[in-house]
């Protein structure tokens, strides 16, 4: 996480000056900051708080927003099963976007043995407490500067920088480079739908295409018959 944490540093930091400058007392953003672990959320809800929008909107919202994470979860639940409860939560608390990324490329299947799970954990907590120390410290150094940091600095580009990085990175066949063009056209093309529901159409979309595209197009061909 210590080549990505500065990109995600100044996005922290953008965010934090931003909570302030929408409107929010300080003391609103500096608790929001220290507990709420979700940038991405952060950014989709404060403006419906400050507008006064029901409580099931703004949920609504932060939810559609996170769902990705639910995908995250499903694909970690065989890593992280044999914790207690309560490490699972911390776990779960601590993985965000890159942790995730960075976890399951170094890490392709499930570890069998004590000594290597306990290298997966520590691996996960690791990147995880850096991702959360970079975030939250730089969250609430730009809610007590916000006044001194212009947000035409476009510091929290930086962060976007980081995740396009990743996702590059990722791509490393050619259904996942479809994967990535298909959600990304149909977040655009469904911008204008309420309560950030175009990042849930961009995941539906992108699945349900390389869902076709894996049984039709690159699914492998029947055996050849006769005698051998």
């Amino acid at each position: 996480m210590s080549g990505v944490a500065p990109g995600i540093a100044a996005w922290g930091l953008m965010t934090g000056v931003a909570m302030v400058k929408s409107g929010m007392s300080t003391v609103e953003a500096l608790f929001m900051a220290a507990i709420v672990f979700a940038g991405s959320a952060q950014l989709a809800s404060i403006p419906l708080i400050l507008a006064g929008a029901p409580m099931w909107v703004v949920l609504a919202t932060a939810l559609c927003v996170n769902l990705r994470f639910v995908v995250f979860s499903v694909h970690m639940r065989p890593y992280v099963m044999h914790l207690r409860l309560w490490e699972r939560l911390v776990a779960g608390y601590l993985t965000g976007d890159l942790t995730y990324v960075l976890f399951v490329k170094r890490f392709a299947r499930p570890a069998t043995d004590q000594a290597a799970r306990q290298g997966q954990m520590a691996y996960l907590v690791a990147n995880g407490g850096v991702n959360w120390v970079a975030w939250t410290v730089c969250s609430l150094v730009g809610v007590v500067l916000a006044n001194a940091i212009p947000t035409q600095w476009g510091l929290g580009f930086a962060g976007i920088l980081a995740l396009t990085g990743m996702l590059c990175s990722l791509a490393s066949s050619r259904l996942r480079w479809v994967s990535a063009v298909v959600a990304g056209v149909a977040a655009v093309a469904a911008f204008a739908l309420p309560l950030k529901l175009n990042i849930l159409t961009a995941i539906a979309a992108s699945v349900v295409v390389c869902l076709v595209l894996e049984r039709v197009v690159l699914r492998p061909a029947p055996p050849s018959g006769g005698s051998h």
